[in-house]
């Protein structure tokens, strides 16, 4: 199978997926190859639900890498800031090369007009950058990264695909004032709160796509326009799970086993905060601000959800076991954790239970709020 029969075959999946709609990104994926931006070596994990990743190696499996760059599959290219072996996948991964499918759907929501100038965030391998540029022109697209390994790598895949736009290394949480004002912002990391210096960047009218990671569930794809007093606001459009700006990394796992908690039991199924809807897990987001889930799951169907505070020593788990009328509740620190989040999802219950798509953010120089169906109607605790 040739190299565009492979492009062609992964465009086509994506279309019949829903993903890919522009011809135009179509285009892009054929003159900006995923290979020559993907490692040689890495952890891949294909973009379905609970489906086990897998090591590929282009000189042990050449047939294998093959089908992994080309098919709807995030491949690892650093663990642990590159303290980790991404062929292992046993680590945090701190850069990926995206899964086709969220890459195509960043870049149709972004909607670029010829000649606009685009600032990314974070680099990574190089090949969303390349696509830019293939649509855009190198001139008008900058690219910035905080990890320098990485962005000589990208800088190199670049090169390689005769691409040459402006990479710059550095924190993508300041942006790059010195090539304000930008059309578009197109970030590759998630966030919890939306960084004001790229709104200050952007013109009016100018467009932010990111993934909004606020803790509580898998995190979503915000669309946000620059209204020119300060402020963006946008709504929510899908789901988007990537790693967090480094400098709003939160803890991973569970707290400490042996921290003393109160025990209680609820008649409330743990499950549904976290498998009910999208909707749900941004209503309790924004209701119990500052605090991530972690779900904890056993062959015979019991799970544990925990809820645990992200800047103070408070958190909860409460254990769903099949047969039982009741479930075990753990509670430590001065909030209570479990109130909290079950409140908020009957909160949601009581507004009509709104789907994801109802609901946005408004980013202004000091705070930032979520709101449903209008900005109009911020969601307080």
């Amino acid at each position: 199978m040739t190299t565009q029969e492979r492009i062609d075959g992964l465009a086509d999946a994506l279309t019949v997926a829903g993903m890919l709609t522009d011809q135009s990104w179509r285009n892009a994926l054929k003159a900006v190859p995923r290979h020559v931006f993907a490692p040689e070596t890495g952890w891949a994990v294909p973009d379905r639900p609970r489906y086990e990743g897998f090591a590929i190696d282009r000189d042990a499996d050449a047939a294998t890498w093959w089908d992994a760059v080309y098919s709807n599959t995030a491949i690892a290219i650093q663990l642990d800031d590159g303290a980790g072996d991404p062929l292992s996948g046993a680590g945090q991964w701190t850069s990926s090369c995206s899964a086709p499918g969220i890459v195509v759907v960043f870049l149709q929501e972004l909607r670029p007009l010829d000649h606009h100038r685009v600032l990314e965030i974070g680099t990574g391998t190089g090949w969303t950058a390349g696509l830019l540029t293939w649509r855009l022109g190198a001139a008008n697209v900058t690219s910035v990264e905080i990890d320098a390994a990485l962005a000589a790598r990208a800088a190199g895949n670049l090169k390689v695909a005769g691409l040459a736009p402006n990479l710059v290394v550095g924190d993508g949480a300041l942006g790059h004032p010195d090539g304000a004002p930008y059309d578009r912002v197109h970030v590759t990391c998630a966030v919890e709160r939306v960084p004001h210096s790229w709104v200050a960047q952007c013109r009016p009218g100018g467009v932010l796509v990111l993934p909004w990671s606020p803790g509580w569930g898998i995190g979503h794809l915000a669309r946000l326009t620059a209204t020119g007093d300060g402020r963006a606001i946008g709504g929510l459009t899908g789901p988007a799970g990537f790693m967090m700006l480094r400098s709003q990394r939160r803890p991973l796992g569970t707290p400490e086993a042996s921290d003393p908690a109160d025990r209680s039991s609820t008649l409330f199924d743990p499950r549904l905060l976290l498998a009910e809807s999208a909707g749900a897990e941004v209503a309790i987001a924004a209701l119990v601000p500052g605090v991530r889930s972690h779900v904890e799951a056993a062959p015979d169907g019991s799970c544990r959800v925990w809820a645990v505070d992200t800047h103070g020593p408070s958190w909860t788990c409460a254990q769903y076991e099949p047969g039982r009328t009741d479930y075990p509740v753990q509670q430590h620190g001065p909030r209570r954790l479990w109130n909290e989040v079950e409140t908020a999802y009957l909160r949601w219950v009581a507004w009509g239970r709104p789907d994801r798509e109802r609901f946005g953010l408004t980013v202004t120089p000091d705070a930032q709020e979520v709101w449903l169906d209008t900005p109009d109607s911020p969601i307080r605790p």
